[in-house]
């Protein structure tokens, strides 16, 4: 039988730093705003399956948007002009913008990879308005294993070059159709965008001089990362949790880089002690 699904888009208008964005952003459910940062050159399809899951939705108001240049969050007036670099204050400054523009209050953050990441920086900047964070497939530093410059050259596919970088990223336990869907949604980026938010990933974003100041008293943080990812590795986010006291750090058995895409139904068995463990701090009822 036809179906609806509880899901709900939008667009945002966006003033930031002098510029104005128009934002896409996609929701489900009600209650404590969750907040949801999509990985480099993807979007917010990717937590789909999370504004799904009525045990989530029942409880959060779970939030995911594009970036700009990525999805249905077109790129700003005069993007042609120059190559487009992510760079880590830029991230962190957007998303703390958006936050405040739905007025959410003190929503917790989850990211995957670069939106794990950047939740590092978060957890600097401005915790206190933060419940919570949960940075999956995140650490302080990685070690590059692909030439940047084959991302994005006329002499390749750029949008098949990027799917098939990330291919081997997922582990091979996770559902064949749910592994494509995540390649299709990689082959669909802009040109020079999963590049451009790379150089946040890999150049402009080496967090071991500072992740050492994390305070965990003001915003807890939550370490997940799939036991299959090369990418960040279970040692990089375990050398990330030791130096950060009172980090929550979880290695996820038959998961890759994409833990909310590539197997929802058993990334949700870390997920939800994770989301239970909040609303308890909260003082509100949990199944």
């Amino acid at each position: 039988m036809p179906r609806l699904e509880p899901i709900v888009g939008r667009y945002l208008h966006l003033d930031f730093q002098g510029q104005p964005y128009r934002v896409y952003f996609e929701e489900a459910g009600a209650g404590i705003p969750l907040l949801c940062l999509h990985t480099a050159g993807a979007d917010g399809r990717q937590f789909r399956h999370l504004m799904n899951d009525a045990d989530v939705a029942g409880r959060f108001r779970v939030i995911a948007f594009d970036m700009p240049w990525h999805g249905k969050s077109l790129p700003p007036a005069g993007w042609h002009l120059e190559e487009y670099r992510l760079t880590t204050q830029w991230y962190a400054d957007f998303i703390r913008a958006f936050a405040r523009a739905l007025d959410l209050d003190r929503p917790v953050l989850m990211g995957c990879s670069m939106g794990g990441k950047i939740l590092l920086q978060v957890a600097l900047d401005f915790p206190e308005e933060c419940r919570a964070l949960i940075a999956l497939e995140a650490a302080d530093h990685q070690q590059p294993w692909y030439n940047l410059d084959w991302l994005h050259h006329p002499h390749t596919n750029g949008s098949e070059v990027c799917a098939g970088v990330i291919w081997d990223l997922m582990a091979p336990q996770s559902p064949a159709d749910l592994r494509h869907e995540i390649w299709w949604t990689y082959a669909q980026g802009g040109p020079g965008v999963f590049k451009g938010d790379l150089y946040f990933y890999r150049v402009d974003s080496d967090f071991r001089d500072r992740v050492a100041r994390i305070d965990t008293r003001r915003c807890p943080l939550y370490l997940l990362t799939g036991e299959y990812d090369f990418s960040c590795t279970p040692d990089d986010t375990r050398r990330t949790a030791a130096q950060i006291p009172g980090a929550r750090i979880t290695i996820m058995e038959r998961l890759g880089h994409f833990p909310m895409c590539e197997n929802p139904e058993h990334f949700r068995r870390y997920l939800m002690p994770v989301l239970d463990e909040i609303l308890t701090r909260e003082g509100r009822v949990h199944r």
